[in-house]
């Protein structure tokens, strides 16, 4: 009997998430069965199960690697020193965009409704990163002179906090009739276009095309 190695057990729960994540930012939570997942992936539910305990588990760790890799690729891009403020902007809200671009815009009334202990996951996850992220990013914008001084960034970044919360409610996003990505998209433009110093917008129109 072969016993399965540490690389073949990690390697097998990677494609296990790609799968799930995939169908899951597609199709919604309620969509998403682990019959449909073994039968892609071509493996046994007994395999899936010796991964995840179920598909809440399942899609918990997909939403936190999701998170995870928001604050990874945020700390890279904010540590760049060859990067100017306008360009650290643009990297990070293009990838927000890109990644909040693969979600359904029922995904999250999905959750809400099957799996609201996930769907405040979502929330304690926004919770950790906004601040943190554009606390940071304000901060450089101001030793940059391309934000406004007189701001406290520990306050902005709270404040948008609490506005992506409100926003990205699923009954605000039916209500304005906007995806997830063009929610996140408008509210960057009308956040940092109070923010910004007459230096500050010029590039950042020079970068965005506005």
């Amino acid at each position: 009997m072969t016993v399965p190695t540490l690389d073949s057990t990690h390697a097998g729960r990677r494609r296990i998430l790609r799968a799930a994540r995939a169908q899951l930012f597609a199709r919604g939570y309620s969509a998403l069965t682990m019959d449909d997942l073994a039968v892609e992936l071509g493996m046994s539910k007994k395999t899936l199960y010796q991964h995840f305990d179920g598909k809440e588990e399942l899609v918990r760790t997909a939403i936190e690697e999701f998170a995870r890799e928001v604050r990874t690729e945020a700390d890279a891009i904010l540590s760049d020193r060859r990067l100017t403020f306008a360009e650290k902007l643009r990297g990070f809200t293009g990838g927000m965009l890109q990644r909040l671009g693969q979600l359904s815009p029922h995904l999250f009334r999905d959750l809400q409704r099957f799996a609201p202990a996930l769907h405040d996951l979502i929330s304690d996850l926004r919770r950790k990163n906004i601040p943190y992220i554009f606390g940071r990013l304000i901060e450089q914008g101001q030793l940059s002179g391309k934000v406004r001084p007189d701001l406290d960034p520990q306050f902005a970044g709270e404040f948008l906090l609490h506005a992506m919360q409100g926003l990205m409610q699923p009954a605000n996003l039916e209500h304005l009739r906007l995806a997830p990505h063009e929610t996140f998209e408008r509210a960057m433009n009308l956040f940092f276009g109070g923010l910004l110093t007459p230096a500050g917008r010029k590039d950042y129109e020079k970068l965005f095309g506005r």
